[in-house]
């Protein structure tokens, strides 16, 4: 069957804030920094409105949007190295990331 161009493509359905907050919590390799660690998995398995909503809860529990990792590198200077990444850019520089 045919997609029809009209019709707009659905990618899976909207997050719950319960399944967003799970990535708060997954613990870091050891020497990680555990803000850091959190806000990458987030970036990689988000999209950027579910990112959005993830990094709000995350300062609400007064993590550091500016963690960085081994390298001294934050999520915003390497996001910002990626194609397509515009939103979540936007995202970690309204955050003062």
């Amino acid at each position: 069957m045919a997609e029809r161009k009209d019709k707009q493509k659905v990618i899976g359905e909207p997050m719950t804030d319960e399944q967003i907050k799970v990535f708060l919590d997954f613990p870091p390799e050891e020497g990680e920094n555990p803000d850091f660690h959190v806000l990458l998995k987030a970036y990689r398995a988000l999209r950027a409105e579910d990112f959005e909503r993830f990094v709000a809860f995350f300062q609400e529990q007064g993590r550091d949007i500016r963690a960085t990792d081994r390298e001294g590198h934050t999520l915003l200077q390497i996001v910002r190295g990626h194609g397509k990444s515009e939103p979540f850019v936007a995202i970690l520089e309204r955050a003062g990331g």
